[in-house]
């Protein structure tokens, strides 16, 4: 594994982590060897399940659902 266990991570050090990792995808999955895409996406499943893991009931955003996609594409139309 690379980089600490985010187990060990605080919620702060956490989100840190998330906002650098994510920032540096697009750049990654454009520019980076197949190694350093298949790293990154090991640790990025590692820290987002943590996330997930501390935050079972995080509140969801209704137009990030099916039925929220569903109603936008009604509505486009």
């Amino acid at each position: 594994m690379t980089g600490v266990d985010p187990g060990r991570l605080d919620d702060q050090q956490l989100m840190k982590e998330l906002e650098t990792i994510h920032r540096t995808r697009h750049d990654t999955l454009l520019h980076g060897s197949n190694d350093a895409l298949r790293a990154h996406n090991d640790r990025m499943a590692q820290l987002e399940g943590e996330y997930l893991r501390r935050n079972p009931r995080r509140p969801v955003a209704a137009g990030r659902t099916r039925e929220g996609a569903r109603e936008r594409g009604c509505a486009d139309t």
